[in-house]
């Protein structure tokens, strides 16, 4: 008796509430019919396609679609045929904003994850999702929490609650949790930094603030480095973003520079036959690239000159084996051209002290020969 009080309370007829049951079973056919339709299609691209990252997404995303969520859509648009009196009207509304507002935030947690682990995977050297680090996974944590956040938030507001205070508490907690956290803070955000920036990964050879070493795990609060020695080296993220940081790793080609000395009294036409050969010497090695090589310096000691190559593998190894081979035909090479290495011979001239030095300087500060220290008594 009272369900048939409500029912005549809301003033429907028999042919609206079959015409609202209609649309509701047709609008729930149709959309997921719409929904099955449209994944099938997406199954069914070409594999180009198929493997594109919108296709991917689309396909995962659509994939979490809630069948309660379709259901309750085909009752609203059935309900939306019938002529409601408030308040009930108004709760409808309610109800709309609630199934598409809670769909919208499934889609959108769902396209969070697919996204952002097809990212790290991609820039992912490994390419497998073991390798996703902590960092990563705190990503994907906190953009899906902010998502439900806005979206309690967004649900108050539409129910009629005044969110505004509740906000502003939160923004006062979180600065108070801020400011007692903000060295871990600090290392938190740098540590997502160098998930996202990807200035070095796990597996690069790094050099920062005279530490040189292996990266070999990038947390939240700490990066860890093996060092040449064999130690592991653990620096602050925060501290390790201040510094300039080298990263060898990625080195597709390294420039060298170095310098060869000869004797000053080389001949001129000698000395202009030493760059030709250098290059020449550069020139045949495989993965060498011939610069320049000039006669860079010229004084009373040496002749000096300067040359530079390009190796076109980054290995340190091998620039190590070129730099030897090439630094052994420099030595034959001068050897062969007559040309000496070695430098000008450092001569010290004594003086005898003249015949009217005088007589004030006692013969201890005097510069003596040899002969005038031979002709001096024993014990002078």
């Amino acid at each position: 008796m009272e369900f048939r009080a409500f029912v005549d309370s809301l003033d429907i007829t028999l042919p609206n509430a079959l015409f609202a049951l209609a649309l509701g079973v047709a609008a729930f056919a149709a959309i997921h019919g719409a929904l099955m339709l449209f994944r099938r299609r997406l199954d069914q691209l070409s594999d180009e396609w198929a493997h594109r990252p919108v296709a991917e997404v689309l396909r995962k995303t659509l994939a979490r679609t809630s069948n309660l969520v379709v259901f309750a859509t085909a009752v609203l648009i059935g309900l939306s045929a019938l002529d409601l009196p408030p308040p009930w009207n108004t709760r409808v509304g309610h109800l709309w904003f609630l199934t598409l507002g809670l769909q919208l935030a499934i889609y959108l947690h769902s396209a969070i994850k697919v996204t952002a682990r097809r990212y790290f995977r991609t820039h992912n050297p490994a390419g497998v999702d073991s390798q996703v680090t902590i960092a990563h996974t705190l990503i994907i944590w906190v953009l899906q929490t902010a998502v439900w956040v806005i979206f309690a938030l967004a649900l108050l507001s539409n129910l009629g609650i005044n969110v505004t205070t509740f906000v502003a508490s939160l923004g006062i907690g979180g600065i108070a949790i801020a400011l007692a956290v903000q060295n871990v803070l600090g290392d938190l955000f740098a540590s997502l930094s160098i998930a996202i920036d990807k200035p070095f990964e796990v597996g690069d050879f790094v050099s920062t603030n005279n530490i040189s070493g292996t990266v070999e795990k990038v947390g939240l609060k700490t990066t860890r480095i093996r060092a040449l020695g064999g130690e592991q080296i653990v620096i602050s993220n925060a501290d390790l973003l201040k510094s300039t940081v080298s990263n060898f790793k990625r080195m597709e080609t390294r420039r060298i520079v170095f310098n060869l000395r000869a004797h000053p009294d080389t001949p001129p036409a000698l000395a202009a036959q030493v760059p030709p050969a250098l290059k020449a010497i550069i020139g045949k090695r495989d993965k060498a690239r011939f610069d320049r090589a000039h006669l860079s310096k010229f004084d009373q000691n040496f002749i000096e000159y300067e040359i530079v190559y390009t190796m076109l593998d980054a290995s340190y190894d091998l620039f190590m084996d070129t730099q030897q081979a090439i630094l052994l035909d420099a030595m034959r090479m001068l050897q062969e051209l007559g040309i000496s290495s070695a430098p000008r011979a450092q001569q010290l001239l004594l003086q005898e002290p003249a015949e009217n030095a005088s007589p004030e300087l006692p013969i201890e500060g005097r510069v003596r020969s040899p002969a005038a220290l031979r002709s001096l008594p024993k014990g002078a």
